[in-house]
């Protein structure tokens, strides 16, 4: 077993950074080299800009390159209780901004020539409880009529011809979601933005930050630039240089599993539809079929905020119980690849985005940035060079998380709570 991920695995390295120092000005430094990141340098380097693109360790490195593979469009959370929050028109706003992330993935790809196994799948919410199903039905019943009509309801009996399993009571079939190789489109998308001018530094962590005229002068252990608007796009991997995001973000791990390829029988037995899957507890899991036929199983398996070779292996073998529970047949199958990375929470698991500490950002996108973080990349460019305001999430609050200074003691508390709300609900 390999205890890397799979998408950094199995995808090309990028091998266009630049070699020398780390030096000169710029009119925009972007902070992290993952898909939001890469998605403004890209269109500020095309519209002219000239662009500085700083990561800490490699392209594609933290969670651009440690998730799910899966593009699902639509608001994550309910779409009922978004419309009670924050109003229908606001709800619908939401729901669509991540449908146009996977617009915007799908034109890249094309524009580009990606190679990433790009496809529009369709995502299945599994109900794991009779009375899950009854609160998915109301969910599916507002977004059909208000916002989203390619979507059906899916009851017990349906789900024979898509998912192996019995474990399920039903399911909200959202058609426009998609699947993809997610090492393939981070190299392919650092390639596109360096063919338009992008300069992208690797290993390169931004270690301190001064104001510089009315920029900033960005210092890395291999020299420094300066630049007149910064965007920062580092979500759980941000550090102590930035504690005002620090304070607003909790690094939640999320681990995943990837079995051996699996026989064309197997694959039958198993996910004959060929769908991103999502469970409805609150400590669910998440799973598809990789390129290779391999199943890619996730999930929160222990709250923790570190991603090692001690802690992966704890959470790869609560991966494997949950795997043979849902799909009995694959209970002794090989797994070959173990690995996890940190997700970029916030309290209401709203994505944040605009300007605040003298620097413009996007990040918070809470488990389920891979379908909007390129298009929110271009949101930003946009708005650095003041052509157009399109941030959805511009009217979101963004208070600091009580008695939080970046490292979130407060995980194991939080798990059990969710734990009790999965045997109570």
């Amino acid at each position: 077993m390999k205890f890397v991920s799979y998408w950094h695995d199995t995808a090309p390295a990028f091998v266009g950074g630049a070699t020398g120092p780390v030096a000169g000005h710029y009119d925009v430094a972007v902070i992290g080299a993952g898909f939001t990141g890469l998605g403004a340098a890209r269109k500020l380097a095309e519209d002219g800009r000239a662009v500085v693109v700083l990561e800490a360790q490699h392209v594609g490195f933290g969670a651009s390159g440690r998730n799910g593979g899966h593009l699902n469009n639509g608001i994550a959370h309910s779409y009922l209780g978004a419309s009670a929050e924050y109003g229908a028109e606001k709800a619908r706003a939401l729901y669509r901004a991540f449908d146009a992330g996977i617009d915007t993935i799908e034109r890249l790809v094309s524009e580009e020539g990606i190679d990433c196994a790009f496809r529009r799948a369709g995502k299945l919410k599994l109900a794991s409880k009779p009375q899950h199903f009854e609160g998915i039905a109301r969910n599916f019943e507002a977004i059909h009529a208000e916002v989203d009509p390619e979507t059906a309801l899916l009851s017990r009996d349906d789900l024979g011809r898509e998912i192996g399993s019995d474990q399920f009571h039903g399911a909200m079939l959202q058609k426009k979601s998609a699947m993809m190789h997610m090492g393939g489109f981070v190299t392919g998308l650092a390639d596109a933005a360096r063919r338009r001018g992008a300069v992208i530094h690797e290993h390169a962590p931004v270690t301190a930050r001064r104001e510089h005229g009315r920029g900033w002068e960005l210092h890395t252990p291999r020299g420094k630039v300066t630049a007149d608007k910064v965007l920062l796009a580092t979500g759980a991997y941000t550090t102590d240089a930035f504690g005002w995001f620090r304070r607003r973000i909790v690094p939640v791990g999320s681990f995943l599993l990837a079995t051996r390829p699996l026989t064309t029988d197997e694959v039958a037995a198993t996910m004959p539809g060929n769908r991103t899957c999502v469970t409805s507890m609150n400590i669910g899991n998440y799973f598809r079929l990789a390129p290779d036929n391999r199943l890619i199983f996730g999930g929160r398996a222990r709250f923790s905020a570190r991603s090692d070779q001690q802690s992966d292996p704890k959470s790869g073998a609560v991966l494997r119980r949950a795997l043979a529970q849902i799909f009995p047949h694959l209970a002794e199958v090989q797994v070959d690849y173990c690995w996890g990375g940190m997700v970029d929470m916030t309290q209401d698991r709203y994505p944040r985005a605009g300007f605040a500490d003298g620097v413009h950002y996007s990040m918070g996108y809470s488990g389920h940035g891979a379908q909007i973080a390129t298009h929110m990349g271009e949101i930003m460019a946009d708005l650095i060079v003041g052509r157009i305001d399109r941030n959805p999430f511009a009217d979101l609050p963004w208070n600091a998380v009580p008695l939080h200074t970046g490292k979130p003691w407060f995980l194991p508390l939080v798990g059990l709570y969710y734990k009790a709300l999965d045997k109570l609900q």
